[in-house]
């Protein structure tokens, strides 16, 4: 059995979102593999939701590699990792295509999509379960965060640089508050937001004042805990809690760790927030 194959096989799928995730995750592990033997986090730190997922366990599933580079760096380039990305699949049974994504304007995001370019993904291609990952990687960072070195076992033993907890807490809450999405929200912001509360996870609000700050998410104003609890409570009541249970449902096994989700139940989460 392919490496590949056989880290799939350590999860429970019983239905094809289950699949599709448990893809996607094995995916991201053999990335991160890939990134390590470039000396990628020599100069750069995980973080986002995935991060949470692979090294926390929190008990929902993502689908992007988000990364922040530790210095500003403008002529940073994520190509020069693509050979060892391919490599490390090839090495677990994958032949995989990375295409960089052009940029249409000018940004801080380097951003990338791996592919897993089998016969039979080419097949999910014609249809809506596409096995494809992002990679993001903030080239000017909003600075004031900590990392420390996380081990993961598959596909073989290696260390990441991750962000610290509270800082992934602080950029959890930033994009929650300030993503610009039109017609969606996206439900695992929610899901992770809950989880720091119930682990008593302190936010690192400094950090959080520098996104907000390098983000220009808000013009002219000094940020105090008081406006921090004013702004949550004000896109919790404006947020349709269906819409946010429906965008996080294919990425939790127990629907009923849902059930309890209304605006007045994050309202009262929002006072359980701790700083750091």
């Amino acid at each position: 059995m392919e490496i590949f194959d056989q880290m799939l096989s350590r999860y429970e799928i019983k239905t094809q979102d289950d699949l599709l995730n448990a893809q996607h995750e094995v995916m991201q592990q053999i990335t991160l593999a890939g990134l390590y033997r470039g000396g990628f986090f020599n100069k750069a730190a995980f973080y986002g939701g995935t991060c949470l997922r692979i090294f926390y366990d929190i008990p929902r599933f993502s689908e992007d590699l988000d990364f922040s580079l530790l210095q500003s760096d403008q002529n940073f380039n994520l190509t020069s990792y693509f050979d060892i990305i391919k490599k490390e699949f090839l090495a677990c049974g994958k032949e995989v295509e990375i295409t960089r994504k052009q940029k249409q304007r000018k940004t801080n995001v380097e951003s990338a999509f791996l592919k897993d370019n089998t016969e039979i993904v080419d097949l999910k291609f014609r249809t809506a379960a596409a096995i494809k990952i992002k990679l993001e990687v903030d080239i000017n960072p909003p600075l004031g965060f900590k990392t420390e070195s996380k081990l993961l076992l598959q596909p073989f033993s290696f260390m990441c640089r991750c962000y610290t907890l509270p800082d992934l807490y602080a950029g959890k809450m930033h994009a929650l508050i300030f993503r610009t999405w039109s017609n969606r929200v996206k439900g695992r912001d929610w899901y992770d937001f809950e989880w720091y509360v119930r682990n008593n996870i302190p936010l690192n609000f400094s950090h959080f004042c520098e996104r907000v700050i390098q983000f220009q998410s808000l013009k002219d104003i000094e940020l105090t805990r008081s406006d921090f609890q004013r702004i949550l409570k004000d896109k919790i009541q404006s947020v349709n809690i269906e819409m946010v249970k429906n965008d996080v449902r294919p990425f939790v096994k127990n629907y009923g760790d849902l059930e309890i989700w209304s605006t007045d139940y994050f309202l009262r989460l929002a006072e359980m927030i701790s700083f750091h």
